[in-house]
């Protein structure tokens, strides 16, 4: 019997040759711990439709903060629940409002840990959608000076960097010229570029409690099925002054963070979303994957498939398992 003069095998027989040749690496340093965070004091809420995700008051999420950066976890993007909302999602540009006061007491308290802010209106307008309405529909252009108002609070509070996600047309040219404007040129912009209507954001519109009281998004988030377009909005952010460009879902567009990847040369980040991340935690708790493997699994295909960044509600328990590993 002949055999082959190459065999692949001989580099998987145990584990210190599979780490030797693995080609797609894992550090906490690369992921996002996206958080929630709400009015109020020493409050830990949990989410039923995200289970071991919180919502925190400010308090608890600076304590959250110093675990986080225990772990390796040197990132947070905040989301914010305010007291009251209206049809303008004046919380959002509120210098006092829940995200501004977690910024500066994230900076005051844990100032190693970078704060990201996602900018949006969609979880301080009373209707639910991401801007500014005319009727019955966003008006893209009355959006952009209210999506600048809030990412200039966010920086002025200490903010690191802001994310919009919105997808309105301009928005980060509009966002660029307010904080340049300010003196606030170090600020960066991490876009959301490639932000698909997707079914996979249920637990989230949950946890952030701002569902649209009346039709949906599809009229400025993308159709998933398109491709050529991602790669049109990517190019639009990149001239408009972008410094990271997003793609999200991660898990479903694996294609197109490849292409992202292939195609700029800016990082790129991924954001693996809540109805991924309760996918596995459901099937997991009716024991039918192993919860570690698959989490690891998911996140190193994000990797391979050209992510920098990954934001992940598994942040700290990727962090963990990476942990574990190496010692």
């Amino acid at each position: 019997m002949v055999f082959p003069e190459y065999r692949p095998r001989r580099m998987r027989q145990n584990a210190a040759f599979r780490a030797m040749i693995r080609e797609t690496r894992l550090d906490a340093a690369q992921l996002i711990l996206p958080v929630f965070v709400m009015p109020g004091k020493g409050l830990r809420e949990t989410i039923p439709s995200m289970p071991g995700v919180l919502r925190f008051s400010v308090d608890e999420l600076v304590k959250e903060a110093k675990e986080c950066l225990e772990l390796g976890v040197r990132a947070m993007i905040l989301f914010g629940l305010p007291e009251k909302k209206d049809g303008l999602g004046s919380g959002a540009y509120n210098k006092n409002g829940i995200v501004q006061r977690a910024i500066r007491e994230l900076k005051n308290k844990v100032p190693a840990m970078m704060v990201v802010t996602d900018v949006c209106l969609c979880e301080y307008t009373d209707h639910g959608h991401c801007g500014c309405l005319n009727g019955q529909e966003v008006d893209n252009d009355a959006t952009l000076e209210l999506l600048a108002k809030t990412a200039l609070s966010h920086a002025e509070a200490g903010a690191d960097m802001v994310a919009p996600s919105d997808m309105m047309d301009g928005r980060v040219s509009e966002i660029r010229s307010v904080l340049d404007e300010a003196g606030l040129y170090k600020v960066p912009i991490m876009s959301y570029a490639v932000k698909y209507a997707s079914a996979f954001y249920g637990p989230f519109r949950d946890a952030a409690e701002c569902a649209p009281q009346f039709g949906d998004r599809r009229a400025y988030q993308m159709d998933p099925a398109n491709t050529r377009e991602a790669l049109r909005e990517a190019t639009l952010d990149v001239e408009e002054g972008a410094d990271i460009l997003m793609v999200k879902p991660a898990l479903s567009c694996l294609d197109i963070i490849s292409h992202l990847h292939d195609e700029f040369d800016l990082p790129v980040a991924a954001y693996q979303v809540s109805g991924e991340y309760a996918m596995i935690k459901a099937a997991a708790e009716r024991g039918w994957i192993e919860e570690e493997r698959v989490m690891e699994e998911s996140l190193i295909s994000i990797r391979r498939a050209g992510a920098d960044i990954i934001l992940t509600y598994f942040a700290k328990d990727m962090a963990r398992l990476i942990r574990q590993t190496r010692d």
